[in-house]
């Protein structure tokens, strides 16, 4: 139909500042990035201004390869919050990167009786505004 409406997405959206710009530009580019801290090595998520290992500024951009592994999920049915109800089930999930970084993200394209620890999955990018593009993950093809 030719007058469509454009969906507004309902859902709260992230405060973005100059820590996590970088992020966010990234994603709008559908490329997934972490930090790495240049004194100790460690890698991180989300985007602070200190490495959470030794507490150094020195901080650089690297890009991941997209792929990991679900550490953990929960499935939520219930859920009366603007934007949430209209996403019922949904699967929260902590994602363990290969890179080795944790990351908390949504699991979708996956029903939540598929969903398993240890499964393979990849990421994928949701365009919710301009602005504001999400990753999140699938299981792995």
């Amino acid at each position: 139909m030719a007058d469509q409406k454009e969906k507004k997405y309902l859902k709260p959206l992230p405060v973005i500042d100059e820590e996590t710009r970088p992020w966010w530009e990234a994603l709008q580019r559908h490329e997934l990035y972490v930090q790495r801290c240049r004194d100790c090595g460690d890698l991180r998520y989300h985007p602070r201004a200190q490495c959470t290992s030794c507490l150094s500024p020195r901080t650089e951009w690297v890009r991941c390869s997209g792929r990991g592994k679900v550490y953990t999920f929960t499935a939520t049915y219930q859920n009366q919050g603007a934007g949430f109800r209209e996403s019922l089930p949904y699967i929260m999930a902590w994602v363990e990167l290969d890179e080795g970084v944790k990351m908390l993200t949504n699991l979708v394209e996956c029903r939540p009786e598929e969903a398993k620890i240890g499964m393979p999955v990849e990421v994928v990018y949701e365009d919710v505004t301009p602005q504001v593009t999400l990753a999140k993950f699938r299981p792995a093809r």
